[in-house]
Formats: C-alpha cells, structure tokens, sequence
C-alpha cells in the first residue's frame, strides 16, 4: 500500500506545485436565487455537450454555461441523485419516485417514471438515494433495497438488505454497499460478497480505488482509512473532519467535502495542499457534493448554494481571503519571503506556510514599488522612502513621492529613485541607506525609469513624452534630451520604457518601438511585431529571470513564453479574464520566482506560474437552447433539450407566424459575460455575420422557403466552438400553397379556356364586324355611290332645271312676246275700228276692213303656239301630252287654257293670249271644269298644278 501512495505521488507531483502555492483558485458561487432552485444540492453530473445537471430540492437542475432550468418530479418532492448516458438520457432519483428525464419531440424534458415497473410490493416506495448507470444495468438504491433493471428500463432483479444499506458506492463497473451491521459489501453475479467487516459500525461518505484490491475509504464521523483485503489502516489525512463526500480529480488531487469545514484538497499522501471555508474563498462551509467536470473545474453543491472552483486554470488569487486588503500594487520575493504592496501598506508572508499575512509595521498607506536591493528591501512609498530594518518599515530622509529604485548604473553604492518631482540619490552604507540629493535639472514625475548600458536615464512621463537624462561626473545635475512625436514616437502621451532582454524599448499607442542612437530617433522594433500588431497599447512590461516576457495591453494580457531554442510562443487566451480584475491604476507585474509572476490586481495580486499552466481552453459545442415564434405572445417550438444538439429537427411554420426568435449558449465554465455569438439563417443571408454579444438573434416576416439557423460562439480564451443549427421551413400562405397552384392551374386551364372561347368569340365578332364593315363599307359605297347617282341626278335636275328654267324664261319670254303682241294688235285693230267708224271715207273704211282682217287672220294663223307648246312640254313634263291622253276629249281651246292655268297665268293674261274677253275666260274655265270632272270644292288651276 504504500509503494502505491508513493507511486501517486510521483505521478501527481509535478502537478501538485499551484495548489502547494499560496492564495486561492478562481471561483463563482451561485445562490439558490440565482439558479431559482432549493437551497440543497445533493448530486452533479455533465453531459458530454457541457450541459450541467443538478440534484436539488426542488427538482432537477440543467445549467448550460448561460441559464439555469428546473424541471419537476411528478410529486414535486426532492431529487437525491442524477446521472446522464451519452445519448443524453438523464437518470434521477428522489423522494418516492426515480426514472428518467429526457428530451419530447419539442425539446422539453419530460419526466418518465420507471416505478410502475416495479413488483406491488416495492411501490410504496420512501427515499431513492442513488441511481448508477453500468455496462448492462442500472441500479436504483433505497435504504432497504437496491433495484436492478436493464439499460432497456425492464426491471430485472431486487435485493434487499434487513438492516439497512447506510450508503452507495460505483466505481469501475461495480456496486459496493455499506450495510448497517455487516460493512462493504460488493455486488458480483446478481449477489453481494463481504469485502470488509470494519466498516459495519461505520458510515462510509467516500470510497477511492487505489489498486487492483484496495481503497481509500472516508467515513462521515471516523476519519479515512486505506483497505486492501481485510486489512485496514487509518490514513493520515483529514483527521477530525466530519466528510460527507471525497472525489479523486484527474491530477490525482483528493477533494473532500465536509459538513463543518468547507474542502479541503489533499495529496495522495494525506497532506493538506488547500484549504477552503467561509474565512478562505467559499460562501459555505456545507459541503455535500463534489463533480469534477469535463474543463477541470471542481463543482460544490452546498447546503446553501452552488460553487464552481477553476482549479484548471494557472492562476490563484492572494486576497483578503488571504489576509491581504487593499489593492495590488508592487511585490517582491526575497529570502523565503513574500512582501506584497497595496495602498494599504506591505504584507508578508513566508513561503510555504499555511499561516496568513502579517502587516509590516510603520508601513500604513499607498505603496509603489517594493525592490530587493543589496540585500536590502526598499519601499517606495507616497509617504517616501523606507527600508525594512528588524521586521519594521523605518523611514529613509528623503522627500514625499517615491515611486521606484534601482540601481545607479557603473555605481554598485548609489540607488537612483524615481520620485513625484525628479530624481532622486541614494546611497547604501554598511548598515544603513541614507538620502543624497535630487538630481538638479529635471522636475518631472518619474514613475517608470530605466537605464541603457551606456548609463544614459530614460525617464517615461505618461502624458508628455520621453526624456534621456546624462549625469554629470559629479552626479549632481544631469543634461536633458526630449523625445516626442518628431524624434519618431507616434504620439508625446501613453510611452513606457522597458528594458527587455538587455535592452530598452518603449510601448507606445501604435506598437513597441527601440532607439536608434546613430540616428538620435525611434523606430518600430521588428521582435515585437511578429506578436503584436501595429496599434497594439502595451500598459507593462516585464521579463523573469527565465527569459519570459510577460504584458499587460489594452485588449490583451499574456506571456511571451521562451523557448528552449531561444524563440517565443505567445500565450493569451487562458489571461482574458484577468483584463477586468487588473489594478487600472498603475499596472503592475511583479516577476517572483523563476517562471511565477504577481499581477496587481483591484485586490490584491493575481499569482501566475508557468509551470502549473497546463490550462487547455475547454471546447464545447455551441447550443440552441430555445426557438420561439414570436408575436403578441411568443409560443415555444423548440425547448433546447436534444439528443443530438448539433442536428436538430425540422419545424414547419405557417406564413403568418414566421417571426421567430432563438436563444444560444454555450456551457464554458463561468464565461456567460464574455461569450461572443456569431449567426446566420442560411435561405436568407450569405454568410456568418459579426461576433456580438446577444444570445438571442430575431427574424421576422420571413418569405416562405426552406431555412436552416446556424449559430456558433466564442468563449472567453477566443476558441470558436462547433456550430449549431435548426432547420425549419415556412410554409407559404394560403395563395402560394400547393393546393392554391392546382386551383391556380384549373383556373387558369379554365381561364385559358374563357379565354380561347372570348378570344373565338372576339375572333368570330372581330370578322363579323370586319364582314359588317366590308358589308358596311360596300353599302357606304354604294350610298355615296348612290349619293353620287343622286348628285348626278340632281346636277342633270338641276341642269334640267336650270334648262327648263331657261325654256320657263324662253316660254314667259314667248309669252309675253305672244302677250305684247297680241295686245298691241288688239290695240292696233282697236284704233283702226275706231278709225273706220270716224272716217267717212268709204274707200278709206273698205281698206281699213281689209287690214283688220288681215290682222284677225294673222292671230288666228299665228305659228307661235307650236312652238310655246314645244317649250312648255320640255318645262312641264310633257304635260301637254299627258294631259291630252288623260283627256282626249278637250278642244285645242282648251288645251291651251289648261297650258295657261299651269303656268300660273291670271284670267287678264290668258284673255290676251287667247284673244278673249276676260268674261270669256271664265266661261272657259267653267266648260274645262265641266270637262274634266272636278267638284266644286276642287281647285281647277291647283289640279292642273298638280297634275
């Protein structure tokens, strides 16, 4: 057995050096409101996804890196215990009920409980205190029976103890038992089989493999013991505690839980290598669960409360937990011992002890620098300068406003001092240092000071530029150069000088630059290029004595780490953290020992080593924790919890409700401030977008489609964990659905239908209109033809009109002719009758009868009706002719009065045409009446007229 424990130790020893160390790991504690859960935390596992699964009092605890969920029992009583298979089943036991949680087609864990499986003898059941999952069964225990299904939940066998099983222990495959009154019991074959009797009056808390046959035990009230067969020894570790749980980490570090005093971290050997209570880092004493999960992170369920212990990670804190108040300022190891300064004054404390921090008398107040000197230790004070002498800070006579030593250059006795107002000597006697002098001829704050190997003084001031100081033989004034942004330096504010690697450069805003004598300038240092960027801020810089040279910038803090061929690799990822907790006042590494350095922190220091940075950035997958569609009220299509996260199930989603709305995490140890998420909804953008902060990312009024969400994050140490993604489709609306398209296609069939008939139609009316157009166009033709006829006709009327109107002229003028003639014959015969009667000569009267005869005869025999009558038959339409065949029975006489009534003639005119008297016209008239058969109501010239 003890050829074993040396074994361990050995193996486990290079890794023990952090936790021998002073100070605390980094830690988080998590109140019960805060994870909204009960005060107890009886049980923790993890699955593979990172995802955290806490027993509780009020049920089951799921914690993803971001968000706490509980989920219930049934009967809403206790879980005692919970563990998880790879596939994600998650196996729980409790108060009257155990089964298993796992995921619906929603994502939502359900509870399934496997009691109903039971025999009806065991349904009345109390507390089940533990389930373990093996290779081919799993085991339900209670006080009085341990329950055996298959990993297919069929239950197989049970086995009962009559005294009662006191506590439960799983380890390689196999179940071991401390039954009351009998001790460990081990189950082979379906049976129990005694593997130690010492332990039947005692109850076991813990049990640890330590070879083929032994093992460690810890027992509640009796301390811990080793077991190998029937032998038992009492171990010399954790003596006096009251241990309710023991858990051996991977490094080989036992964790024990106690009731009373908090964990206690042991090696293989039983030394105490941590100690960790309400007065040193934990918010709880009660300890009553311990999980070391997948990043090395050391879990703690309390009786109040949940805390998380990054023993993984490289750094411990020295704080007021330590003894320690105030901020972190400057530190320094010398002689076995630390010396820590804060604004509060210098702290000690031996390497090594397990004691606390002793205040230096007389040191009260902000401390600057502390520097080992001449075996001297020298503190640089607001108040001045002082020295340790006998365990007590005693006062240098020197001015106020110390910020530095070190020292003067080619002068092994003086100690240059960097001071609020200059520059300032001092000088170490054999068993004193004593003040010199301020250096004359330079005023200024000279808080960061270093020398060249040539003995030149660079003094940096924060907000003005550089300044080179060269003593004079006489160390009493020195000649002053300055160096601004025209000697080479980017901007006069924010320059440092460092001495690194033997020589000085200078951080800047835009990069590190070096001095260039030959050229009286500064320009770029090509060394630092290859691991900071151009317009990288560098607040500090530091070198151990291994090589290493360590940073504080404005985004980044780290190591460049030297390697064994002389070349750098730069570590900071695993320092991201330390950014926020950093002293923002005055920045400050303090180089230790070899490969350990203090960081000045807001409290206190921040101790880093290389050699315990074995810190490997966890990396876990991204997950989708919840979708929802969003609205007046959002409604949940995916709750997070899968089996497979990184492939989750399609969801189809109506048009209506394509808002939607997803949640990410991812379940890095303490890292929910810092995680970065980057997203991409694939169907609707190109690509990832820009890392942010939000865990949530919302579409809204998406277009029907097939769409997958992919997310993937950043943790805190830049590692870009895998992605998740959820594919859904949006189905289209109503009018773009399948359904709508095959209607749409039938009306349209139908409409092309409508319209091949309304085309036809249109066709068929379009060539009867053309037809009735043609029809239309030859009956317009032939009207204007007929038009142009009538035109013809009406210019041949109009001409014959015209031609009658001439003949009407050539007739009235024949007539009047006729008229004229007449009368003045008639007149002529009158006068010649009046002259027959007068005269008295008969031979005269004989001659006179004679031409009067002859006048009669030429009327009677006048040839001019002949031709009137030709005239009036051409204007009146042969009337002559009609009006003789109608009535052949009128005399010429009468033909010639009807002529006359046609023309409109009045009885006067027609009585000198006929050569009548006008009584003798009217009794013409009134035989032409009789004639032609007229009424006395008839008009006889309106008949002629019209005749």
């Amino acid at each position: 057995m003890k050829h074993l424990l040396i074994l361990m130790i050995l193996l486990a020893g290079v890794k023990m050096g952090r936790s021998q160390s002073m100070g605390i790991p980094f830690s988080r504690y998590y109140s019960s409101q805060e994870y909204l859960g009960g005060i107890q935390n009886y049980a923790i596992t993890q699955h593979a996804s990172g995802v955290l699964y806490v027993a509780n009092n009020y049920g089951l605890l799921v914690h993803d890196g971001t968000t706490w969920r509980r989920y219930s029992l049934p009967n809403s009583t206790k879980i005692r215990h919970v563990e998880v298979t790879e596939k994600g089943l998650v196996y729980a036991s409790g108060q009257g009920e155990f089964g298993i949680f796992k995921s619906d087609r929603l994502g939502q864990l359900s509870f399934h409980s496997l009691k109903d499986s039971l025999p009806d003898r065991f349904q009345d059941l109390e507390e089940v205190w533990k389930v373990y999952i093996g290779e081919e069964n799993l085991y339900f225990c209670t006080s009085n029976s341990i329950f055996v299904f298959t990993t297919d939940h069929v239950f197989d066998y049970s086995l009962e103890s009559s005294s009662g099983f006191e506590s439960f222990h799983f380890h390689n495959n196999s179940l071991i038992v401390n039954e009351r009154g009998t001790g460990l019991l081990q189950l082979r074959n379906g049976t129990f089989s005694l593997l130690n009797l010492f332990y039947s009056d005692k109850l076991v808390t813990g049990l640890l493999p330590a070879g083929p046959d032994s093992y460690l035990v810890f027992t509640r009230d009796n301390g811990i013991f080793t077991s190998s067969g029937k032998t038992t020894e009492s171990w010399p570790g954790g003596q006096n505690l009251t241990i309710n749980a023991a858990l051996r980490l991977r490094n080989g570090t036992i964790a024990v839980a106690t009731q009373l005093d908090g964990l206690r971290l042991l090696d293989p050997a039983g030394k105490e290598l941590m100690k960790m209570d309400r007065q040193n880092g934990l918010n709880n004493n009660s300890v009553v669960s311990l999980f070391e999960d997948l990043s090395g992170n050391l879990w703690l369920g309390h009786n109040n409360g949940l805390s998380l212990i990054q023993l993984s990670l490289p750094f411990s804190k020295i704080n007021h937990f330590s003894g320690l108040t105030g901020t972190g300022y400057h530190a320094t190891f010398h002689e076995g011992k630390f010396y820590f300064g804060t604004n509060n004054g210098v702290y000690v404390r031996e390497a090594g002890s397990s004691g606390g921090m002793e205040w230096l008398p007389n040191s009260t107040g902000q401390v600057y620098q502390i520097k080992s000197i001449q075996d001297r230790i020298l503190i640089a004070h607001n108040d001045g300068a002082f020295v340790l002498q006998d365990g007590v800070a005693r006062e240098i006579g020197a001015p106020e406003g110390i910020w530095n030593f070190q020292p003067l250059h080619n002068h092994p006795e003086l100690i240059l001092s960097g001071g609020y107002f200059g520059l300032h000597l001092f000088e170490v006697m054999e068993d004193s240092i004593r003040y010199l002098r301020k250096i004359e001829g330079f005023d200024e704050s000279s808080r960061i000071v270093e020398q060249d190997d040539k003995g030149n003084i660079w003094v940096a001031h924060g907000y003005k530029g550089l300044y080179k100081l060269q003593l004079d033989e006489s160390l009493e004034s020195a000649e002053v150069s300055y160096f601004g942004s025209e000697q080479g330096l980017p901007t006069d504010i924010l320059n440092n000088v460092w001495k690194i690697n033997n020589r000085l450069v200078v951080t800047t805003q835009a990069g590190i630059f070096r001095y260039n004598e030959s050229r009286n300038s500064f320009e770029r240092d090509s060394f630092f290029s290859a691991y900071f960027e151009e317009g990288s801020l560098i607040h500090y810089l530091a070198e151990d004595q291994m090589g290493n040279i360590y940073f504080i910038g404005e985004t980044e803090t780290g190591v460049l780490e030297k390697e064994v061929d002389g070349s750098y690799s730069k570590q900071f990822q695993v320092f991201n953290q330390l950014l926020p907790l950093l002293n923002d006042d005055l920045q400050n590494i303090s180089v230790m020992r070899g490969n350990e350095v203090l960081f000045a922190a807001n409290e206190g220091f921040i101790r880093f080593s290389l050699n315990d940075n074995a810190f490997d950035p966890p990396v876990f997958p991204t997950l989708i924790r919840a979708a929802y569609l969003t609205g007046a009220a959002d409604s949940l299509i995916f709750a997070g919890n899968s089996r497979e996260q990184l492939r989750l199930p399609s969801v189809r989603i109506p048009y209506k409700k394509a808002n939607l709305r997803f949640e990410s995490s991812n379940p890095t140890p303490n890292n929910e401030k810092d995680l970065r998420y980057q997203y991409w909804l694939e169907g609707f953008e190109d690509g990832f977008g820009q890392w942010v902060e939000r865990r949530e990312k919302a579409y809204t009024n998406l277009r029907e489609g097939r769409y997958t969400f992919h997310v993937r994050s950043k943790n805190l140490y830049g590692v870009v964990s895998p992605e998740a993604t959820f594919s859904f489709e949006v189905l289209p609306p109503w009018y773009r659905s399948r359904t709508a398209y095959l209607i749409y296609l039938s009306l349209l069939i139908l409409n092309a239908f409508l319209v091949y008939r309304l085309v036809e139609k249109r066709y068929q009316k379009k060539t009867l209109k053309l037809k009735t157009d043609s029809q239309k166009a030859i009956e317009a033709k032939e009207s204007e033809l007929k038009v142009s006829r009538k035109e013809v006709e009406r210019l041949k009327t109009e001409r014959l009109k015209q031609e009658i109107q001439i003949k009407d002229k050539e007739l009235a003028a024949a007539t009047m002719h006729l008229i004229n003639k007449n009368g003045f014959i008639d007149q002529m015969r009158n006068n010649l009758n009046s002259i027959t009667k007068k005269s008295k000569n008969q031979e005269v009267k004989n001659e006179i009868q004679k031409v009067i005869k002859t006048i009669e005869k030429n009327i009677a025999e006048d040839q001019d009706w002949e031709q009137f009558e030709i005239h009036f038959d051409q204007v009146h339409g042969d009337f002559m002719a009609r009006f003789k065949k109608q009535y052949d029975n009128l005399s010429p006489q009468e033909i010639k009065l009807s002529a006359y009534l046609r023309m409109n003639l009045s009885t006067k005119e027609i009585a000198y045409l006929m050569n009548i008297s006008v009584r003798g016209v009217e009794i013409a008239r009134y035989r032409l009446r009789k004639k032609l058969q007229l009424e006395r109501s008839d008009n006889l010239q309106e008949y002629i007229l019209k005749f």
